[in-house]
């Protein structure tokens, strides 16, 4: 995962862990900084990857295969791996951290450089800066955390808007927000001020403390049996808990203002 740069970088080395059949990426801690199942690496094997794919869900089924897709942080490169091999999109990922793409390229089967991929070493927060990269992303995945794994080293307003830009009309962000310390309602208040409340939606915490925001670009959704339809697919074609991802997400318009809803309120 990624951290901003300094006068003087120092990045945490990657080290690697086994147990159960399951391959766990750490940056010189035991904070868990990705995973990938030895006899499955195609599979999303935490639960809150998982939830980082929601976006499948907000988008129509003919368009799910279509990038380019961009991953700020790297991780154990799973979302990268599965956007490349279940969805076939165009990819790019950005990790500040050297030793965290080598280990990702030696130990997580993340593929060399290609037609369909770029695994750019750079500061996520320069990447999304960058005017180059305006409106080249159709899906922007953010899970940006150090070593500490305390909370987002990006997650300000500037940062978010920099994220807006780099999505194309009708593109969507997830972003995963877990953090020991990290205030929930500020971070998602910085998302909601760049993309506006109504096209904000969070998902439930997992049992570790993730919790997922996706916002969009300009994104008008279906009605519930729609979506339904389109959670069914998702599990039938990919295998993700889609129908799940349904019951659990609602609109940050209700989780801020106390709003009553439903257990879902898309």
């Amino acid at each position: 995962m990624s951290s901003r740069a300094t006068t003087a970088p120092r990045w945490a080395p990657a080290t690697i862990s086994e147990a159960d059949g399951v391959r766990y990426l750490h940056l010189g801690t035991p904070w868990v900084q990705g995973a990938m199942r030895l006899r499955s690496s195609r599979s999303l094997e935490l639960e809150y990857i998982q939830r980082m794919m929601v976006w499948m869900l907000l988008r129509e089924p003919q368009e799910l295969t279509q990038g380019p897709a961009v991953q700020l942080g790297l991780g154990a490169a799973a979302i990268t791996r599965y956007c490349l091999g279940a969805l076939r999109m165009r990819c790019t990922a950005v990790e500040l951290n050297p030793s965290v793409i080598d280990a990702c390229r030696s130990w997580f089967h993340l593929p060399h450089d290609s037609a369909r991929l770029q695994v750019v070493q750079a500061d996520a927060g320069d990447y999304v800066a960058d005017p180059r990269n305006a409106h080249s992303a159709q899906v922007l995945c953010v899970d940006l955390y150090d070593h500490d794994a305390a909370s987002p080293v990006l997650d300000s307003v500037a940062f978010y808007a920099g994220c807006y830009r780099v999505l194309v009309a009708g593109g969507l962000m997830t972003v995963n927000l877990f953090g020991r310390d990290a205030s929930f309602e500020r971070s998602a208040g910085h998302i909601a001020q760049v993309f506006g409340a109504s096209q904000v939606w969070s998902m439930r915490p997992t049992r570790e403390g993730n919790t997922i925001v996706v916002a969009g670009k300009g994104v008008t959704l279906p009605d519930r049996a729609a979506l339904s339809i389109r959670a069914d697919n998702i599990e039938a074609r990919y295998k993700l808990p889609a129908r799940k991802w349904l019951r659990m997400i609602r609109a940050l318009a209700g989780e801020t203002t106390g709003a009553p809803r439903e257990e879902s309120d898309l």
